[in-house]
């Protein structure tokens, strides 16, 4: 099997080249589990690690490798480097380090799924919008479990309003009802992730398209449709047609890692309204002219989706901060550091 089957390509090839090292081959990371990374190459699969240099000069866990790179691999499968993604669907470290958790990365499609049973959520479909938005790659939402759902359509066209110019599809992925309509996006050598909450059926629809039962699949509560964890790790498999598809774990939360920009594209009505408002630097909150109260007070926005927008808009407001004292406490300890490392040398040099 080639490269190509895994995505390479002439660009691909050309930022390789462009590091100039003889001595390192191309791979792609198909699989992490506690810092061993399953790469596949020319040499086939492989299990590998970072080297220690790459460890030394990581920033943060997003530098470290993730499900979807392109790495360059020396020796005995020893990762070099990570070349630079194309696009990455990434979310706040879960806890309260605040740091970026790279899911899945040079993806070209995003499937956001979400069951039709007691998982179906319109704020949290909003909630994976705005990272997918900022990813890089194409989001769809999937809704899943259409054959539990009597009124199904009406929750389709709900969806299709709030998530305005992503592809909406109603499938049953555990029956093959409407799984022809993600066939478009299955080309070879392109990539898709799958997103979403536990029990939504993305190991179920991954099956169907593969054609056999290679992935756990497990039954929901009765209660509210919720599922346990059946993937306990991020993979990339290869579709018979030539695609690429990434299973990720359920996620129990997608705390934001994103920016105004993926803001504004997933509520883009808001984003319209907003110019339309008397002050530019409008918060639509209780401002004389603001189009978007006037929009709630005549029903031609919905107030659940205005809620939403602003709580997330918070959200993304604390991160910014907490961003800022981060970077400003690294700085702090960066110059700590050469300030200590330029008294040793002064010490060391006197000692001379």
């Amino acid at each position: 099997m080639s490269l190509a089957d895994w995505g390479w390509d002439e660009a691909w090839g050309a930022t390789f080249a462009a590091l100039q090292q003889p001595t390192w081959t191309p791979a792609r990371v198909v699989r992490t589990a506690r810092g061993v990374y399953t790469v596949v190459g020319a040499a086939g699969e492989l299990h590998a690690e970072t080297s220690g240099k790459f460890r030394h000069q990581a920033a943060s866990r997003a530098d470290y490798p993730a499900v979807g790179d392109w790495v360059a691999v020396e020796q005995e499968a020893v990762i070099q480097a990570v070349l630079p993604r194309r696009s990455r669907f990434s979310r706040k470290h879960p806890g309260e380090l605040t740091e970026e958790q790279v899911v899945a990365a040079n993806v070209d499609t995003l499937f956001i799924v979400c069951g039709l049973d007691g998982d179906y959520n319109p704020r949290r479909i909003e909630r994976y919008l705005p990272p997918a938005w900022d990813s890089g790659a194409r989001p769809v939402i999937l809704l899943n479990k259409r054959d539990v759902c009597a009124d199904a359509a009406a929750r389709a066209a709900e969806i299709e309003r709030l998530a305005a110019g992503v592809a909406v599809h109603l499938i049953a992925a555990q029956h093959g009802d409407g799984v022809e309509a993600v066939l478009p996006y299955l080309r070879p050598g392109r990539t898709i992730a799958l997103v979403g909450s536990s029990g939504a059926g993305k190991s179920t629809l991954i099956n169907r398209l593969l054609g056999e039962e290679r992935l756990a699949t497990g039954s929901v509560r009765a209660g509210d449709s919720r599922g346990r964890h059946t993937t306990s790790h991020r993979e990339l498999l290869r579709l018979p047609g030539g695609a690429l598809i990434i299973d990720n774990p359920g996620m129990r939360e997608l705390q934001l890692w994103s920016d105004e920009s993926g803001l504004a594209m997933a509520f883009d009505e808001i984003e319209a309204l907003a110019g339309s408002c008397r002050f530019r630097d409008c918060r639509h909150d209780a401002e004389p002219g603001c189009a978007v109260q006037t929009a709630l007070a005549t029903g031609s926005l919905a107030r659940e989706r205005y809620e939403s927008f602003q709580k997330l808009q918070r959200e993304l407001a604390f991160l910014e901060r907490q961003q800022s004292q981060r970077a400003q406490l690294q700085e702090k300890a960066k110059w700590k550091q050469r300030n200590r490392d330029m008294r040793e040398r002064l010490r060391a040099k006197g000692r001379e």
